[in-house]
């Protein structure tokens, strides 16, 4: 007896992030030390105000870029099994939100906009979900491919009678 739940297509996309939580402390460090550096000749030639801008500047900083590190939880899940394709999604808290779409009426969609990267969305009769947010146009497109092809498979199953063979 085969396993219901025994994925056909799984695809797991996080969004890219080129830092690691030690390179960002790394780069933060460089950037202090470059700010203080400028600073330290500026406060010696009479430019004491721009002590407190580089101040500004450099919390600034800080707070942008863990901002975006932020994100490095965030990840979307796609596993298609006889039960459905199941979208599961975490967010930059952790939490967790999961959709299941039936996938015998389920269409892919990768809408072309101009100058932007394609949207792509899974659609049934009343139901549209944007899915790979995080992915680029090469991976949005690679995606839809792949997704495609598991529901061709899916609604056309290859049977292996070995009655039928020669």
């Amino acid at each position: 007896m085969m396993d219901q739940d025994v994925p056909q297509f799984e695809a797991l996309i996080v969004p890219h992030r080129s830092l690691t939580p030690r390179a960002l402390g790394v780069l933060l460090g460089v950037l202090a030390a470059l700010c203080c550096a400028t600073t330290s000749v500026m406060v010696w030639r009479g430019a004491w105000p721009v002590a407190g801008f580089t101040g500004v500047e450099l919390l600034l900083a800080a707070v942008l870029f863990r901002h975006s590190a932020r994100g490095v939880r965030e990840a979307e899940l796609l596993l298609l099994s006889e039960n459905g394709l199941r979208i599961v999604r975490t967010d930059a808290k952790g939490r967790r939100r999961e959709r299941v779409l039936p996938p015998t009426w389920l269409n892919v969609r990768l809408t072309e906009r101009a100058g932007r990267v394609p949207l792509l969305t899974l659609a049934t009769r009343d139901i549209t979900e944007e899915v790979g947010r995080a992915l680029g146009e090469e991976e949005k497109r690679d995606l839809a491919a792949a997704l495609d092809a598991a529901l061709h498979r899916w609604r056309n199953p290859g049977f292996d009678n070995p009655q039928l063979r020669e």
